[in-house]
């Protein structure tokens, strides 16, 4: 009796400690989006489905896919205002050579992982390799592809040069320790300017 009380209670603090996880992240993420709609360009956050993150699931019992019920990695992306429409509280992102945006990308697990961190960094030169009214029509269509393909995307970071039958960009991209970023200023510092300097300067 005694150990099944032990795993109640672990249970309970095993998913409440994922639960706290994911609103830390959710707020560093809003936190983010605030401070980058202060700059010149008035960043706005990218919304495939209303203001969501872009993350590989699954519900399947499959035991290849069981590892897919968690989150465990994340995305959005921050774009400014003039470079994309809101329709019916979804952003729309043409593509074009001269579509850049900046990406973020929030790693909370995965194999031989000795301690979550972030990626940041500018997409750019973004565009579809479809027909008209094919699938993407958007970028925003295109953020679950990405992390359904990231072993192939997220290789090499600095510079990224990838290529499908759907899309081609370039990128590049830097890493921080999740939880080296304690404050606000902390977020500037290691986030926002580095970000903001590899947008500026493409």
């Amino acid at each position: 009796m005694k150990d099944k009380k032990v795993i109640i209670e672990q249970s309970k603090l095993a998913f409440d400690f994922v639960q706290k996880l994911y609103f830390e992240t959710s707020y560093l993420i809003k936190e983010i989006e605030g401070m980058l709609a202060e700059e010149e360009e008035k960043f706005v956050i990218g919304k495939p489905a209303g203001s969501a993150i872009s993350a590989r699931t699954s519900r399947g019992l499959e035991a290849t896919n069981v590892s897919l019920w968690t989150i465990r990695k994340l995305a959005v992306f921050y774009i400014p205002e003039v470079a994309t429409q809101t329709r019916g509280g979804q952003t729309f992102t043409k593509f074009g050579d001269k579509l850049k945006l900046i990406y973020f990308r929030v790693i909370l697990n995965e194999k031989d992982l000795e301690e979550p961190y972030l990626l940041a960094g500018v997409f750019y030169e973004i565009n579809n390799k479809t027909k008209p009214n094919n699938w993407p029509q958007k970028f925003e269509n295109v953020m679950g592809h990405l992390e359904y393909n990231e072993s192939k995307v997220f290789h090499k970071l600095d510079p990224i040069r990838y290529e499908d039958p759907y899309i081609k960009f370039k990128g590049k991209l830097f890493s921080v320790n999740l939880f080296d970023i304690k404050d606000s200023a902390e977020i500037q510092k290691k986030i926002i300017k580095p970000a903001l300097k590899l947008f500026r300067a493409i």
